[in-house]
């Protein structure tokens, strides 16, 4: 069983918690897994560098799954294929995933479907960019 964090509604699956990547700036507990919310704190001190929101605020990140080991699945896109950072991000968010306590490793899947739209952006998000 994993723990998912993805955009997909919270009923999708009983053996799997997911959560919208578009969630409120406060990072959830899900479950009884602090593993998941460590992630995703630690993705909210990744920022794309030509946008001043962090990418979970983005909507970049389409789910995150933990293994019982501790194992963590990154599935995530950028703004647009030709991002400037599309070498470098994933290794980034990468590492930070494995520096958090309780994670064994991380694997960062860069996918490009659905394509990343501003409708993904959360509240906090088009509030900082002045969209609101």
């Amino acid at each position: 069983m994993t723990q998912d964090a993805t955009e997909t509604a919270p009923e999708a699956q009983a053996d799997e918690t997911q959560v919208p990547s578009s969630q409120p700036t406060t990072p959830p507990v899900i479950g009884d897994n602090p593993v998941l919310a460590k992630v995703i704190e630690a993705l909210k001190n990744v920022f794309d560098p030509e946008i001043p929101v962090n990418i979970y605020e983005l909507g970049l990140i389409y789910g995150l799954d933990i293994t019982p080991e501790g194992n963590v699945s990154v599935r995530m896109t950028l703004t647009t294929p030709s991002c400037p950072v599309a070498g470098s991000l994933p290794g980034e968010v990468e590492s930070v995933v494995r520096d958090i306590e309780g994670v064994n490793d991380c694997e960062v899947e860069l996918v490009w479907d659905p394509p990343w739209t501003p409708e993904k952006l959360s509240e906090a998000a088009k509030l900082e960019l002045g969209l609101l």
